[in-house]
């Protein structure tokens, strides 16, 4: 059988055959082996790797090494970032300041499934709703903010309808409130250029397999000021300055350093490229009947694109559709049978919700590949409306 095209790089994108042959160097006796924490020849080899990575990160996010701390994902980016601020906040709290968190309804589920634990621990969460395109407008964050708020966390680009929020004027209204932000970039780095500093954010998260580097490595980006004020959720060794105990997996963070040097040459030709393609597929599939794209047309990165089909139920067209290798939203969710809260945050109706597909572009998608997707698409959307009762 011949492999579906892929649709889903929202998802993970494959290994670029470069960074795999970097992180090959790591795994051998003849490579980089050692134990980065060592203080031998081969553990001391090892940790100029890593700090080499280290930079190469740096250099995309235009920040200073040192404000970066290796983790196994973008999950445990947030949740370090959100349980570490938050709990750091309440053990220094002589009453109850210190334990307000705001949040909205888009964001990735270790960001809400850390919220709800922390209201479990007795913090106040305030989740703010997008408007119908899923925008969160700075002023909305502006009007939540409260005496004992500690913390806003929102993502830069959604991972489901890859709608981009107005980070740098909520980080101004946050600076002069004297709130921290937090970012989840897991969709944005790699994507289109970020650049914290400019951003003003105190925290950003993003991942090694969203920009084809290897899975189960991330990072934590953190000012100083703020990197002190986190509280780490593991113990044992004071790799990352106590904030990320481990021994540090050398293969996977040369790859993800990898990933960010090719990506720094290659970025801005690649994201106009395929945002020309995501724009053709739009428009190819603006044409079936009742189909609906879900977020602001143009807030967005360049290489996400959700739309809902009328009386279909997205399941049967994704599995009528096998020559495509796409889903019907975070991977993350794909075992739950409940509509997208995100698509839900934006008012759909459970039945349109649940009509919905994710098509994601990425490095190797082409002309052709688009064409064979909006044909299959019309095919059986036909298909599918001609048997329904």
């Amino acid at each position: 059988m011949r492999a579906p095209l892929y649709f889903d790089y929202a998802a993970t994108t494959p290994v670029d055959e470069r960074v795999a042959a970097a992180m090959s160097e790591c795994l051998t006796r003849a490579g980089t082996f050692g134990n980065a924490s060592s203080v031998h020849y081969y553990g001391q080899r090892a940790r100029e790797r890593v700090e080499q990575a280290r930079a190469e990160l740096a250099a995309v996010l235009h920040c200073r090494s040192s404000e970066l701390v290796w983790t196994s994902g973008a999950t445990e980016s947030n949740n370090l970032a959100v349980l570490g601020t938050m709990r750091a906040a309440s053990k220094r709290a002589a009453s109850n300041r210190g334990r307000h968190l705001v949040t909205s309804r888009l964001e990735h589920k270790s960001v809400l499934d850390a919220a709800k634990r922390l209201e479990q621990e007795g913090c106040a969460v305030t989740y703010l709703r997008p408007d119908r395109n899923g925008i969160i407008a700075p002023e909305a964050v502006a009007a939540v903010l409260r005496q004992d708020t500690v913390l806003v966390s929102l993502m830069h680009a959604n991972n489901e309808i890859g709608v981009l929020q107005e980070i740098a004027a909520i980080a101004a209204v946050c600076r002069e409130r004297g709130v921290a932000l937090h970012v989840d970039a897991a969709q944005s780095v790699g994507k289109i250029e970020v650049d914290v500093g400019a951003l003003g954010v105190d925290l950003l998260s993003f991942t090694a397999h969203k920009l084809y580097g290897p899975k189960g490595i991330g990072a934590l980006y953190a000012t100083p000021r703020q990197r002190v004020s986190l509280q780490p959720l593991l113990f044992g060794g004071g790799q990352e300055r106590g904030l990320r105990p481990g021994t540090l997996p050398v293969h996977q963070i040369v790859g993800f350093g990898a990933a960010c040097e090719l990506l720094r040459t290659e970025l801005s030709s690649e994201a106009a490229r395929i945002e020309q393609l995501r724009r053709r597929l739009w428009r190819g599939l603006s044409s079936v009947e009742d189909a609906r794209l879900n977020g602001d047309p143009e807030r967005r990165v360049p290489g996400i694109l959700n739309v809902s089909f009328g009386g279909i139920e997205g399941e049967s067209l994704l599995t009528a559709l096998q020559e495509l290798a796409l889903s019907t939203g975070s991977a993350c969710n794909s075992e739950s049978e409940e509509p997208s809260h995100v698509l839900s945050a934006l008012g759909l109706s459970s039945e349109l919700a649940q009509s919905s597909l994710r098509f994601s572009l990425g490095r190797y998608s082409n002309e052709a590949e688009v064409d064979v997707a909006i044909a299959a698409v019309r095919r059986e959307v036909q298909r599918l409306r001609a048997i329904a009762p």
